[in-house]
């Protein structure tokens, strides 16, 4: 692999993690999905082992539950093996609002990545959590103000709405 295909590389597997995030945030399964390969694995703990439609499927629908989600990347490790095989370990923040609480979790995602007929995928993605805590909301505040800019699911996201950031 030389020092071109190395950053090219690193750069569609550092996609894919924002894309896995951006999937579970605006709630697009089809987004969420196109990150692994057909025959990828995942292991999330008890309920959540097999394949990645089963798993976008649950995450999916535990996530449309939450009023919002905000997931972030933190560091991200890329190793290659080769040419065609990486294995990663990605550091995260998710926050969710459950009811009045807001639910914050700590981990990172321990994966292999495979590149196939040219295109990197997830082939393996285990999540670790290292912690969690909850806290009452606190954002009521903004929610009074009348036309302050909120987030939300797509398609009523700004990111979601590319014309209209085109003309502003």
């Amino acid at each position: 692999m030389d020092r071109i295909d190395r950053l090219e590389s690193w750069h569609a597997i550092y996609d894919l993690s924002c894309d896995y995030m951006r999937g579970q945030d605006r709630l697009d399964p089809a987004l969420h999905r196109s990150v692994f390969h057909d025959d990828a694995t995942t292991d999330y703990g008890d309920g959540s082992r097999g394949g990645p439609d089963g798993f976008v499927a649950f995450a999916q629908g535990v996530l449309r539950a939450h009023a919002a989600n905000h997931h972030m990347i933190g560091q991200v490790r890329i190793d290659f093996e080769g040419a065609d095989t990486a294995f990663g370990e990605v550091y995260f923040q998710a926050f969710h609002r459950v009811g009045e609480e807001d639910l914050f979790v700590s981990g990172r995602y321990v994966d292999r990545y495979e590149r196939r007929a040219g295109a990197w995928k997830i082939a393996h993605r285990s999540e670790l959590v290292d912690w969690v805590r909850t806290e009452p909301a606190a954002d009521g505040l903004l929610r009074e103000k009348p036309g302050f800019p909120l987030g939300a699911r797509a398609p009523h996201d700004l990111s979601c709405r590319r014309e209209e950031v085109r003309t502003r």
